[in-house]
């Protein structure tokens, strides 16, 4: 096999490994490491829950000794500055590994080149670009938290054929398949929250869980609630203290509220507002604050909107059933207000394909 062929292959798989850590790890990045010597992989590693241990230190460690003289395929500039564990540059360098092969550099400015500096200073052969937009896509979420100080947003819509998502009378369960719901609750699992507005949480008294996966992890559930008025016998309600539940309410909301939530074991969070509304780009930067770096947004009509209005979407998730449910049922998609086509927003389809009995679709923004 040829350098160029081992690299591919190698590096694809550090990146696999890399998603594991997906919705577990923030507020760090999702980071698989693969240490391989004369074509054999002698230690593998991604990111733990918390974001400790680094991918490298899990990966080194299985590799020991062995390690020496080795290439390692990391899906992300190693770290470069002493935190909370040391750099992994210089566990890379300690270890003796003679050549490293990493996609594209970390933004973060602690790191920024400065890990591939350190290697290269210290005689490891660096190779980068590589399946860097790959990597780009793995890591967005990160790279939009230090960019912009907001996490990467996914919008998913369970839809009729006619772009519905309840009858009239507010009937849901289901427009979608059992197929398409296990699906869902992946994509729950690989994201660090999910996020809902205050009228899908009044009217369908959510638990927002990833269920009949095996995970022993949950999301955060975050609830967008400009008056904070929502039962306070709810499910979320309930299981506030065992699983996270955020809540971002205006500066507004009643104290009395605020208190109530928070005594069941709920975070708040305060925003700006935007008229009558909440900003959501207020929310969004509260939110990357706190650390997220992706939310599964799933609904309903109205956030979803607001979100799309704000060009806040990253990424569109779009589950299509073979059902009709006409004009009177509700749409899936709140007022936007566009009045010309040149208005619409434009995205571009990276996916589709037939799950169970449905139709999913994946839509990015462009410049994603």
């Amino acid at each position: 096999m040829s350098r160029g062929a081992e690299d591919a292959r190698f590096l694809a798989l550090a990146l696999l490994l890399g998603r594991r850590g997906q919705g577990r790890c923030w507020p760090n990045p999702a980071v698989g490491c693969v240490i391989v010597k004369d074509g054999r992989v002698l230690g593998r590693g991604w990111t733990q829950p918390g974001g400790r241990p680094h991918a490298e230190t899990v990966a080194l460690a299985q590799a020991g000794a062995a390690a020496r003289g080795a290439t390692a395929y990391v899906s992300l500039e190693p770290c470069a500055h002493h935190g909370k564990t040391p750099p992994c540059a210089e566990a890379l360098i300690a270890a003796g590994i003679a050549r490293l092969v990493a996609p594209i550099e970390d933004i973060d400015a602690n790191v920024d080149g400065r890990g591939f500096a350190m290697l290269r200073e210290a005689g490891v052969e660096v190779s980068t670009g590589l399946m860097a937009e790959e990597a780009l896509a793995d890591h967005a979420g990160f790279f939009l938290n230090r960019a912009q100080g907001r996490p990467f947003v996914t919008l998913k819509l369970a839809l009729s054929l006619d772009g519905r998502i309840a009858t009239a009378t507010g009937e849901s369960k289901w427009i979608t398949g059992p197929d398409a719901r296990r699906e869902v609750h992946a994509l729950r699992a690989r994201h660090d929250a999910v996020m809902v507005g205050a009228g899908t949480a009044r009217a369908d008294d959510p638990s927002l869980t990833v269920r009949d996966m095996g995970l022993d992890y949950q999301p955060v559930r975050i609830v967008v609630s400009r008056r904070l008025d929502l039962p306070l016998m709810s499910q979320l309600a309930r299981t506030a203290k065992g699983v996270p539940v955020w809540i971002c309410h205006g500066r507004d909301a009643d104290p009395a509220l605020i208190e109530a939530w928070e005594g069941l074991g709920a975070r708040l969070f305060a925003c700006d507002l935007a008229g009558r509304q909440l900003d959501i780009s207020s929310v969004l930067q509260e939110l990357g604050a706190a650390g997220l770096t992706r939310i599964f947004c799933e609904g309903g009509g109205a956030l979803a909107a607001t979100l799309l209005a704000a060009d806040l979407v990253d990424e569109l998730i779009t589950f299509s059933a073979g059902l009709l449910l006409g004009a009177e049922a509700r749409p899936g998609i709140g007022a936007l207000g566009i009045e010309r086509l040149a208005e619409s927003p434009r995205l571009q389809l990276i996916e589709s394909r037939q799950v169970g009995v449905d139709v999913m679709s994946r839509w990015r923004r462009p410049e994603v």
